[in-house]
């Protein structure tokens, strides 16, 4: 418990992080007659509404599921056209992020990616590395279970070489080989679409999140809705196990 309480501590003291899973996309262009993709260029549009509506309500780091490991099980045109929006999104934005003080950063296994995507993401997570008015951390080809995966064998390997002592391994030193080991666990996780699932996104970090499940596809979320569900968050009583006084 202790290592919650510290995850928690931690999210006192830098706001409120909210996650969301940003589902809908592909339905909400289908019901309009339109291709997938049209869907997914709009979830980028919101995307952006979302995250520059965050500061002014409190949220000082918002982490968006934009691709998951599971992914890649769709249509080779949908897979090449998400990885061409993000692309495109990163080169249109990288200036308003910049001189807006977002850090950009991405989580997950980019060795499956492109190499020109691949440096891309690196180019925009250097260049805003030291703003903090809002961190803003996008999941590309991240899954929950890979990303414990990939940090088991990170400390393995450390423990093979000598590097760190079997008896050393507790929750904070796995926490400290994720992917989000530099980020607080996430307050309020948000599923839009209408699904009551978390697909495999952060389960480690949201083991004492909130969790709004929003039938709303997410094209048609709007900064609105997140104030409206950051109320209802803010009015519930987070426990992390203990037993109120």
């Amino acid at each position: 418990m202790g290592a919650h309480l510290a995850a928690r501590d931690l999210n006192q003291a830098q706001g409120t992080h909210v996650a969301i899973i940003m589902d809908g996309n592909g339905r909400w262009a289908l019901n309009r007659g339109r291709p997938r993709i049209f869907g997914h260029r709009l979830g980028a549009e919101r995307a952006k509404a979302v995250a520059e509506a965050c500061p002014a309500l409190g949220v000082t780091h918002l982490t968006l599921y934009a691709f998951s490991t599971e992914n890649w099980k769709r249509s080779t045109e949908e897979v090449v056209g998400l990885f061409s929006i993000l692309a495109r999104y990163i080169r249109r934005e990288a200036d308003r992020f910049h001189s807006e003080g977002v850090r950009v950063r991405f989580i997950g296994d980019r060795t499956a990616l492109e190499a020109k995507l691949q440096l891309l993401m690196g180019w925009i997570e250097q260049r805003t590395d030291a703003n903090r008015q809002l961190h803003l951390t996008i999941a590309v080809n991240y899954g929950g279970r890979n990303e414990i995966l990939r940090a088991a064998r990170t400390l393995a390997a450390r423990v093979a070489e000598g590097d760190l002592a079997l008896d050393d391994l507790n929750e904070a030193t796995l926490a400290g080989a994720l992917d989000t080991h530099d980020l607080p666990d996430p307050d309020l996780v948000i599923r839009t679409g209408g699904e009551t699932r978390i697909s495999n996104f952060l389960p480690w970090q949201s083991a004492y999140a909130e969790y709004e499940f929003c039938p709303t596809l997410w094209p048609d979320f709007t900064p609105a809705h997140l104030a409206e569900a950051l109320e209802r968050f803010r009015g519930r009583e987070r426990r992390f196990g203990a037993v109120p006084a």
